[in-house]
């Protein structure tokens, strides 16, 4: 009798702890799962956990968008996701360099002081509440779309007030500022100073086909902001020019590095369509010679451990080099979703690790397009930070059959 009753303790004891196990798994990873997946059309959502967590419908009336169930041991419910089937897509991996001309939509803000030449030294576009980082829209109602736009409109006020309009974040304002003259630039004045263009180099993520035939870039995997203000910059046009890399300046701790590459010659080889958090994107008018062809990756196909990434570090052909995934955050901080490491002695031996230029570069992993290298780590260039191609790819996928220019 006893006896009986140790086992039954034991087993009572042995249940109360595996119960306390299973919630604890069970809100490890409703916490640490994310809220949402992509996932292909006829292809089952296989999440990499130590412990089996299995998807269920809880919608399957709603073709691209659903709700879907994960349940842990396919009984215990985890949490609820949101699930958004994409059509499977092939891409051509890059990890060519690319130089970016852009012009504004409008012009930014990127500096107000006092005006020379007058009493106290003024700024009235301060004065008015204009700030680093506005970006002026119109002026009086005319669409101003250069700085030389700008200071004829202020010039021709003749020192009256002027309407500005500016876009600030996502909010239009309109400011009324009231120019004053110096006498020693003897130009009417706002005190702002504007820049309406911007130029620099990146690494091409992926090429694609459209339908309509035409040939999709992706590249950068984070926006092309101003230098100055470091606000995401308002695209009106944009040309794409080859680039040759011809010198890196090694990164150190403290310091990054840098890739230098010299714009050729030849005009335009592919147009910008869009500047957004998750990087450029537009049309090339040819695909590269050496094409590599393979599957978008999403997030729960990558694992951590070995992966490569391809980049250009001499003349405009790019090479694979190792490096490791060392963590896949899950947080959807897009162009913050993966921490990689730089593990090839070759592009150590280079580089450092990461250099500016680098950004954009695709990272491959289980024969999957799973990322691009968007920011290197100050303190550490052998680390960087990459975003999930998922997210560039439905950028992608947005506009592929969008008219041109």
């Amino acid at each position: 009798m006893k006896f009986a009753q140790k086992w039954i303790m034991r087993l009572c004891t042995a249940a109360a702890a595996l119960g306390i196990g299973l919630g604890g798994a069970v809100q490890h990873y409703a916490l640490g799962l994310p809220d949402h997946y992509y996932t292909e059309t006829d292809r089952p959502l296989s999440i990499q956990t130590l412990l089996p967590v299995t998807l269920r419908s809880t919608s399957p009336s709603v073709p691209q968008v659903q709700e879907a169930e994960l349940r842990l041991f396919g009984m215990i419910p985890v949490k609820t996701v949101s699930l958004t089937t994409v059509r499977p897509a092939d891409v051509y991996v890059g990890g060519e360099p690319f130089g970016i001309k852009m012009l504004m939509a409008g012009v930014m803000v990127v500096s107000l002081t006092g005006v020379p030449g007058v009493e106290g030294e003024p700024c009235p576009a301060a004065e008015a509440g204009i700030r680093v980082g506005d970006v002026i829209q119109a002026v009086n109602g005319e669409k101003i779309c250069s700085n030389a736009d700008l200071q004829a409109a202020v010039s021709g006020s003749e020192g009256a007030a002027v309407e500005v309009t500016l876009i600030r974040g996502d909010e239009l304002h309109t400011v009324p500022v009231t120019p004053v003259f110096s006498e020693m630039t003897k130009r009417w004045q706002t005190g702002a100073w504007v820049r309406d263009s911007t130029a620099g180099i990146g690494t091409v993520t992926y090429y694609m086909r459209a339908p309509s035939g035409q040939i999709r870039f992706a590249g950068l995997g984070h926006a092309v902001c101003d230098p100055d203000t470091g606000e995401q910059i308002p695209l009106a046009s944009g040309d794409v020019i080859s680039v040759t890399v011809n010198d890196v300046v090694s990164g150190s701790a403290g310091k990054p590095g840098e890739l230098r590459g010299r714009f050729e010659t030849g005009g335009s080889i592919g147009t910008l369509l869009a500047n957004t958090p998750s990087g450029v994107f537009g049309l090339m008018k040819k695909l590269p010679k050496q094409k590599l062809q393979l599957p978008v990756g999403f997030r729960q196909d990558i694992t951590r451990g070995e992966a490569e990434i391809y980049t250009t570090v001499d003349g405009d052909a790019p090479r694979p080099f190792a490096v490791e995934i060392e963590e896949i955050r899950s947080d959807d901080n897009a162009q913050r979703d993966l921490v990689i490491h730089v593990t090839d002695p070759a592009l150590l031996e280079l580089t450092g690790g990461i250099v500016q230029g680098m950004s954009g570069s695709p990272i491959v992993q289980h024969g999957r397009l799973v990322g691009a290298v968007t920011h290197v780590f100050v303190r550490d260039p052998t680390r960087g930070y990459g975003i999930l191609a998922e997210h560039m790819y439905v950028q992608t996928a947005a506009f592929a059959d969008a008219p041109a220019g």
